[in-house]
Formats: structure tokens, C-alpha cells, sequence
């Protein structure tokens, strides 16, 4: 087995976060098996020799080679559904709760008391792959605690898993790690606080280390001495969001092997994908680095407020009162739906196979009715559906979905530039960076425009069945 001779030097992998400290594809969402070109060291071990030598298997038929995202796995020769591809032993698969060798007990209990600073929040699985039943990861950070892990097998000499890790990417396309003026190009409000969110707590969690393991004895040091900063902690993080599993259940404890089986018949020559699932394009890019065109699970999201949505009824020229003072039955309406009370969720989103988040859809169908007890009678999942007939008629269904536009328009207007300028920056040529972050605002404002014509052909069809009656 192949391992590295010498530890790496540091841990460090750019200063990409400095910026934070001064200043605070395919519709079916596949791709390739891939990472990289650029790796930690120019010529690494075998990847697939490796699982062969460790226990694991690797089908005859695949190979490693250069695709158009980098470095991925391509089948050879035609692989009938249902095969075998990759069949991973109990002990290959990095995890974070991996009983510790006893040479290492004390870089361990440092390690796991480093793991215990990242924020979690009380867990609904029977039992988790990295956590302790009863807790879970702040679902933007899950990556962390496992990431910490990696950083540690990647400071040691002989790591079991080094073969893996020197064919990890040097370094990854995620937003933390983008330049400050491509950060503030993505011009899309949730996905900037979720960047600095994450950037600001590497930074913070950089200290936390760093007080931590100050004078810590060199063979009690998780890290081996080196020095770990927020860049590293990113690097790291980013590694595992990009390509760990999260397996719930004893799947691993209890000896069974991991296994990639082939869904559907790979012809020969072709790029072997995983689905990525139903995700967004901020998730996309977030946690893998990439924007899905015409992604039809992306989504955009917005406040539920009462003074936006009277502006926009305004606009719409359907105004009502009843957003500024709703009425008493109105109010508990609002209440079932979680949009008005004590600990209420306000984040209501447009696009996504939904195409107008239920508990918006409802919430207009109710205001712009004065018919309470028509109201009262439907249940909230048919005052939530866009499917089927109009529940309150095609007048107050006309008014929801014209000013649901109206608020489309005004998302829209929220972009400092428009999708002509976008094209233009594209054409123009431009770091990766900064045509990932175009892309990504073109995309949401395409995604928009889509949801406008999908319903105003509504709209035009309720006239034409108003007309008919």
C-alpha cells in the first residue's frame, strides 16, 4: 500500500479567507464521479488498487480518467444494471467516530473535544454516522466534525487513508473560497449570508483551535504540531460536503460493507454519475461548487411581509386591506399556516417543482376573500395546492396568482444588473469564480421569469374559463 513518506509541511491551503476577516449539469442533476486535476501531490496512488488491496472491489470495467469536470470514473466496456461498481470494507470509509488507535488516545480525546465546539442541535435520527445518538451538526456545518478527521489522517505519516486523500483537489470551487468582488456578484441575499455565515465561523472556530491546542505536547497533538488555520479548516470542510455520505443507521457498526451498485445499464466509454438529489442551486454551489442550468428544484426565497405583499397587490392593481389588517378569522388562517405567531417561519420561496410555496398561495387566497366561511370549510392542503380548480373561485385565484407576479417583479428588481449584462460578462471571458457567481444569478433570474409565464398563462386561462361562463 501506498502512503505518504513525509507529513505535508502544513496544513495550509491559501489565504482565501482573508477577505472575510476585513470585511465580515444535467436536469437530472448528475455528474461525473470527479474531482480536480489539480491534486495534493502530482503523481498520487492508485485510487482504485488501493480498495482492491484494502479488501474492497472496484468493477474490472471502470477506469479513472480526464473528464470535462476533472478527474472521474468512465466505464470502459458496457456494465449491465445492477452491477457491483464499488464495494467498500467496514474500515475504508472515514468516519469520525472510528474506535482510536491506542498510540493516538491522546490526539483523539483532543480531537473529539475539537469536534464538540462545532454548533449542533438535537438530532430526530435513531442514530447518526458521525454524532452521538441524540445530537446533530447545524446542517450547514455537518461537514466540519468529519472534515476535522480528515485534516488529522492528512497530517499523519502512513495514513491508512492517504492514497485517498493525496487524490483529493488542492483546492475547490465553493464560494468560501471565492475573491470578495465574486462573492458580492452573486447578488443574491440567502446565499451571501449562508458564505459569510460559513466563513465567519471557520474564522471563529481558527481561534477555538488555536486556544485549544496551544502548548499542546507534540504527541498529543491531533494535527502532529502543524498549524491549522481557517483556509485549511475550509479546505477540509469542503472535501467532505463535496464527497461524503451521511448514513443513517448502524449501517457501518454493524460490519455491513458500502456498496455502489449500478442503477441502469452504463454503455462503454461513458462517465459513470451519481444524482445528486433534488437540490438547489445554492445547495449546488454551496456544497459542491457547480450551478445546474434550468434547474427545476432551484428556488428563490422571500420574506412573508405584510407591507410587500400590499406593495405588490398594489402593483398588481388587486390592493386589499386585509394585508395591514387582517381580519380575526384571516389571522387564524395565518396562524395554521406558521405565518403569523410565536415562532413563526416567514422564509416562503417561489420555482421549484411547487412552482409557489403552499403557505404563500394559501395565505393570498385568504386575504383577498372577504367569504370566511367558504374559506373555513376547505382544508389547508386545498387552500395550499396551485393544482386542480380554484378552491375561492377564478376572481380571488386571479388576484393571488397577479399579485404573486407583481412579487416576481419585484424579486427581480432586486438584482443590481440584468440578465443581457450577465450574458455579456460570459461572452466577455472571466475567472472561474466569477462566471460560477454570474451563472448563478442568471440562473435564479431565468428561474423567476419562468415562474411569471407559468402563471400568467394561469391567469390567462382562468379569464378564458370566466369568459366561457
Amino acid at each position: 500500500m501506498a502512503a505518504s513518506a513525509v507529513a505535508p509541511k502544513t496544513l495550509l491551503s491559501g489565504t482565501v479567507l482573508d477577505m472575510v476577516a476585513s470585511s465580515a449539469s444535467s436536469l437530472t442533476h448528475r455528474r461525473a464521479l470527479a474531482c480536480s486535476a489539480s491534486r495534493l501531490v502530482p503523481r498520487p496512488p492508485d485510487l482504485a488498487r488501493w480498495v482492491r488491496t484494502e479488501g474492497g472491489f472496484v468493477h474490472p470495467k471502470l477506469r479513472i480518467a480526464d473528464s470535462s469536470y476533472g478527474l472521474g470514473v468512465v466505464s470502459a466496456d458496457d456494465i449491465p444494471p445492477g452491477s457491483d461498481l464499488i464495494v467498500l470494507p467496514t474500515h475504508l470509509p472515514l468516519q469520525f467516530h472510528r474506535p482510536p488507535d491506542p498510540r493516538r488516545d491522546g490526539a483523539h480525546s483532543l480531537l473529539a473535544h475539537l469536534a464538540s465546539k462545532v454548533p449542533v442541535y438535537p438530532c430526530s435520527f435513531a442514530a447518526c454516522w458521525a454524532l452521538p445518538c441524540g445530537e446533530h451538526v447545524a446542517e450547514e456545518l455537518w461537514a466540519m466534525r468529519l472534515g476535522l478527521r480528515l485534516l488529522q489522517e492528512r497530517a499523519t505519516v502512513g495514513s491508512l487513508w492517504w492514497p485517498y486523500i493525496s487524490n483529493l483537489p488542492e483546492a475547490f470551487t465553493v464560494p468560501i473560497f471565492f475573491p470578495g468582488g465574486d462573492v458580492k456578484s452573486l447578488q443574491y441575499a440567502p446565499l451571501l449570508h449562508q458564505v459569510n455565515k460559513r466563513c465567519r465561523f471557520l474564522l471563529e472556530f481558527e481561534k477555538e483551535v488555536k486556544n485549544i491546542l496551544d502548548d499542546v505536547a507534540s504527541k498529543d497533538h491531533p494535527f502532529g504540531g502543524q498549524d491549522v488555520n481557517a483556509a485549511s479548516l475550509g479546505w477540509a470542510m469542503s472535501a467532505v460536503s463535496s464527497r461524503a455520505f451521511r448514513l443513517h443507521g448502524e449501517i457501518l457498526s454493524d460490519g455491513k460493507h458500502s456498496e455502489v451498485v449500478a442503477e441502469t445499464h452504463i454503455n462503454g466509454d461513458t462517465p459513470v454519475t451519481l444524482n445528486y438529489g433534488c437540490l438547489s442551486n445554492d445547495l449546488f454551489l454551496l456544497d459542491y461548487g457547480f450551478v445546474i442550468p434550468s434547474n427545476p428544484y432551484d428556488q428563490v426565497e422571500l420574506k412573508y411581509d405584510e407591507t410587500l405583499l400590499d406593495a405588490a397587490s398594489t402593483a398588481a392593481g388587486v390592493s386589499s386591506p386585509s394585508f395591514q389588517s387582517p381580519a380575526k378569522w384571516q389571522q387564524e388562517i395565518l396562524s395554521q399556516l406558521n405565518l403569523q405567531g410565536d415562532g413563526a417561519l416567514l422564509k416562503v420561496t417561489l420555482g421549484g417543482p411547487e412552482l409557489v410555496d403552499g403557505r404563500l398561495l394559501a395565505a393570498l387566497r385568504a386575504l383577498l376573500t372577504t367569504e370566511s366561511e367558504k374559506v373555513k370549510i376547505l382544508d389547508l392542503s386545498t387552500l395550499k395546492s396551485l393544482g386542480g380548480e380554484a378552491p375561492l373561485g377564478s376572481s380571488v385565484e386571479a388576484a393571488a396568482l397577479r399579485t404573486i407576479i407583481a412579487l416576481c417583479v419585484i424579486a427581480l428588481e432586486h438584482f443590481p444588473t440584468k440578465i443581457m449584462e450577465d450574458e455579456s460578462v460570459l461572452k466577455a471571458g472571466a475567472s472561474y469564480s466569477t462566471e460560477l457567481a454570474v451563472q448563478f444569478r442568471m440562473q435564479k433570474k431565468l428561474m423567476i421569469i419562468d415562474v411569471m409565464r407559468k402563471l400568467t398563462q394561469r391567469v390567462k386561462m382562468l379569464s378564458k374559463e370566466k369568459s366561457a361562463a
